[in-house]
């Protein structure tokens, strides 16, 4: 029987069980108002209506309540809008969790792209020997962040993983009780997440989805690539961020990174005890049930004991290699597969589980760097030079090169000085404990010298290194002009005797990032991506002349696009310039639960992204751009970047994000540990916007800037001079710029401007609205043109299904929330401020943020 397309799976697996187990929640008897259930498809339909026929969400709110609530109070119409909002919210969980249900179904778990086809690729190409070459030194991080884009607190998940489950098994009566438990279950949080909350969900994902699925994947390159040899390489591991990344969090403390590192070192012992006592039910020979009772009993007492384990990694891993001996010597290697599983798991994730990153920026560790400088200086110490602070950098540079000595900690007393220094302390302490890998990586954002990169260098070896420097320090350069500057930055650490000597400890390896938040919200969408492309491909070329290997580490900022493209598309469309030997990313929010949330959505996105690195290593045409491709590309970035440019200083930028949109409501809504913008003025300034807030508030107007403003005006100067073919010509010849067009369409998809036309017409407002709305219509005309598409998204039916039932899930709320919006700002230029009214309207707009972020699943 031949497959049905991926559209008709949809269709049938999603869209129409949605419809099935939409009817029955929306008939459950937990409401406190009568009838919501009934009067919401009602709303959703005058929605529909209203926006065709050019009204405002104030008319279409006020026409549904003047058609079929005449008598309602106002105060009853507002506990009516509040209603709406909670059952939209959890019509999105549903449908979450009816799509995660499906996804097995829907997409081809064995087609292109996965391991399976990439094998038998290979092999039909004569091509294994390579692909096992490549595979002994490639590898994919994922790096899990702490940005407040997951909405869904600890009890909702629950409740989309055990649905998803009863939905797979079609079991109706677990499905109507777990929909009646969504009903009467709290989206809202009441106080803010500490980094510790964030970091404990986040672990929930390492150890109900990740410990699996990575190790199932590993399980079949190993027997299936490798005929059941052994690998050195880990090929995939997971990096991690809660409690480590400080950058504007001053809620990340020393003793925070501590808490968290041990949480990841329990969690990975009850994974490992859980599956000894499964092992050792089936290991029930002569010589080995006791060697498994005596495993068991010390992984119990290493996580529930506060003193520190007695069990080594090393001990461990030989205790197991030592049962599998006899198992294969002695009894015919019964059970072989269960132990080689486990023991893979323990080369994946060893004592650690996940790799805990430190973050900071570099203008706080210049602050923190001086300040610590002056006080060993005014204590007598001899380590610094009593001129230090009146050398040039570069002298500068080269005493922190040969930095030698320790310093006492007991000597500081500013508080942001001690916390820095002991967080140096406390990756050392981690190190000690649950190994090197599980704390090894500084990352420096916003860096912009190479004295910001020796600064680290030099307080790392004084507090905590001075014999062996085990971390490696990672620039993250995000702005335009920092990523120009990138190359010349790694040549001079390149070149510099002392930092040299550290890479070359560290394997010549060195891990740069890319545009992290800043790249998109600075250059907007086309030149971000290609001032990280260029400084890839310069900061490649500066780092094979000095044999050194460059590790790309690409922030969700950076080239996957922020609205939310095809990952693995963007790393198989690079070409043979820019290093790959490893794939590393950040993923965030609500992307997390999206792409990773079950073992089948983990395992083939994982999969994607190991594939898309090797294909780019093995695709014989996968050529460098040509230099008339490339002039054209720099052409359109740079008449992108100044649209873009002109847009941001138009006076009305901020202004209008900071009364038209959901901007200043992000800090209320309770989901991140993290300050929302970096700044302390009351007043809004564009460079202290947080990436997230900033991208989230365009999407909540349906307007989706960030992922394509300045794309149709750089067309559209092509198309005026007659020229539209070379850009054809680009999109037909170039992986990298169809997937950029790729990744600019779905953001379009997700555009509605008929939701906020209504501005179009406000005096102060009017004219920046309609600025946005031509470049939108600019936009999707010439890219229809460009791609030869009659809709957007017409090569990704399935996906663009997805959105477009998302979109039409979230209509109602989009609308009530715009009406919100409009109320608050008639009611602030009323003469008279009513304060209780504008906290209830607030309150609706703060409400609503959660599910239209939950909805678009990958708009940050």
């Amino acid at each position: 029987m031949s497959t049905q397309p991926k559209l008709i799976r949809f269709k049938q697996n999603v869209m129409s069980k949605y419809q099935i187990y939409n009817s029955i929640f929306m008939t459950l008897p937990f409401d406190t108002i009568t009838k919501t259930g009934a009067l919401l498809p009602l709303f959703h339909e005058t929605c529909q209506k209203g926006f065709k026929a050019g009204d405002d969400p104030t008319t279409i709110v006020e026409t549904f309540f003047k058609k079929y609530q005449a008598r309602r109070s106002k105060q009853s119409q507002i506990n009516l809008l509040f209603r709406f909002i909670q059952y939209i919210e959890r019509q999105v969980v549903l449908f979450d969790a009816i799509e995660d249900a499906a996804f097995p179904i829907v997409n081809n778990m064995d087609g292109i792209g996965t391991l399976r086809s990439l094998k038998e690729s290979a092999i039909s190409e004569n091509k294994l020997e390579e692909l096992q070459r490549y595979l002994e030194e490639f590898k994919v991080r994922i790096v899990l962040t702490a940005h407040p884009t997951q909405f869904y607190p600890g009890s909702v998940l629950g409740i989309i993983t055990d649905l998803t489950e009863a939905i797979k098994r079609n079991d109706l009566l677990v499905i109507n009780d777990l929909l009646a438990q969504l009903g009467k279950t709290p989206f809202f949080k009441h106080k803010k997440p500490t980094p510790y909350d964030e970091a404990v969900s986040l672990i929930w994902y390492l150890e109900h989805v990740f410990y699996y699925s990575f190790g199932s994947i590993y399980n079949y390159i190993q027997q299936n690539i490798f005929d059941g040899r052994h690998i050195d390489n880990d090929i995939i591991n997971i990096g991690f961020w809660p409690g480590g990344d400080r950058d504007g969090n001053p809620f990340v403390t020393p003793e925070i990174t501590l808490k968290v590192a041990r949480r990841l070192r329990e969690t990975i012992f009850k994974n490992y005890y859980r599956d000894i006592r499964k092992l050792k039910r089936k290991l029930t020979f002569k010589g080995i049930g006791e060697r498994m009772t005596k495993l068991e009993i010390q992984l119990y007492k290493a996580f529930t004991s506060l003193e520190k384990s007695e069990l080594t990694l090393t001990h461990f891993k030989s205790e197991l290699e030592a049962i599998k001996s006899m198992v294969i010597n002695e009894h015919q290697s019964l059970y072989l597969d269960e132990i080689n599983s486990l023991l893979n798991k323990i080369q994946l994730f060893g004592f650690h589980f996940a790799t805990l990153d430190i973050r900071q920026d570099s203008r706080a560790h210049a602050s923190v760097f001086n300040a610590m400088v002056d006080t060993l200086i005014a204590s007598g110490n001899a380590i610094f030079p009593k001129n230090y602070q009146e050398l040039s950098e570069k002298e500068q540079v080269k005493v922190l090169s040969k930095i030698k000595g320790s310093i006492d900690l007991s000597l500081f007393e500013d508080d942001t000085v001690v916390k820095t220094l002991k967080t140096i302390e406390t990756i050392k302490t981690i190190q000690e404990t649950n190994g090197e890998r599980a704390a090894n990586r500084y990352i420096i954002s916003n860096n912009q010298t190479t004295l910001h990169v020796m600064q680290l260098f030099a307080m790392l070896k004084l507090v905590a290194f001075e014999k062996e420097l085990t971390v490696d320090i990672g620039p993250l350069f995000e702005t335009i002009t920092d990523l120009e500057n990138a190359p010349k930055v790694m040549e001079e650490l390149y070149t510099n005797p002392d930092y040299a000597k550290h890479l070359k400890k560290r394997g010549n390896k060195q891990t740069i990032m890319l545009g992290f938040s800043d790249g998109t919200k600075d250059g907007g969408y086309l030149m971000a991506n290609w001032a990280i492309f260029k400084a890839k491909e310069r900061l490649t070329a500066v780092s094979r002349k000095y044999d050194v290997t460059v590790i790309f580490f690409d922030g969700r900022g950076g080239p996957p696009a922020r609205g939310g493209g095809k990952t693995h598309q963007f790393y198989a469309s690079l070409g043979p310039t820019i290093e790959d030997k490893e794939v590393q990313l950040t993923i965030q929010g609500q992307t997390i639960s999206s792409n990773f949330g079950t073992s089948d959505s983990s395992q083939y996105n994982l999969e994607q992204l190991i594939s898309s690195g090797i294909l780019n290593h093995l695709n014989e045409t996968n050529t460098a751009m040509a230099k008339h491709h490339t002039e054209v590309m720099n052409d359109l970035a740079s008449l992108s970047y100044e649209a873009y440019s002109n847009f941001k200083k138009h006076p009305m930028f901020v202004p209008y994000l900071e009364r038209m949109s959901t901007l200043k409501y992000y800090a209320k809504t309770n989901i991140g540990s993290r300050p929302s913008k970096r700044g302390k003025s009351d007043k809004l300034i564009f460079e202290d916007l947080r990436a997230i807030p900033f991208v989230g508030s365009w999407s909540q107007l349906k307007q989706n800037v960030p992922g394509f403003f300045g794309v149709g005006t750089a067309l559209q100067y092509y198309e005026d001079k007659g020229e539209f073919k070379k850009v054809k010509d680009l999109y037909n010849n170039s992986n990298f710029f169809k997937t950029l067009i790729g990744n600019s369409m779905m953001s379009l998809s997700k555009s509605f401007f008929d939701l906020t036309k209504y501005m179009a017409d406000n005096e102060e407002f009017g004219e920046f609205w309609t600025i946005i709305f031509k470049e939108y219509e600019t936009s999707k005309r010439l890219l229809l043109k460009l791609t030869n598409s009659k809709e957007l998204m017409e090569e990704e039916p399935a996906g663009k299904a997805s959105i477009d039932m998302r979109e039409a899930i979230v209509l109602p709320l989009l609308t009530i929330q715009q009406y919100a919006l409009k109320k608050i700002q008639e009611l602030e230029k009323a003469e008279v401020r009513d304060e209780e009214q504008i906290a209830i309207f607030e309150k609706i707009v703060t409400r609503s943020l959660f599910g239209n972020i939950n909805a678009s699943r990958n708009s940050a």
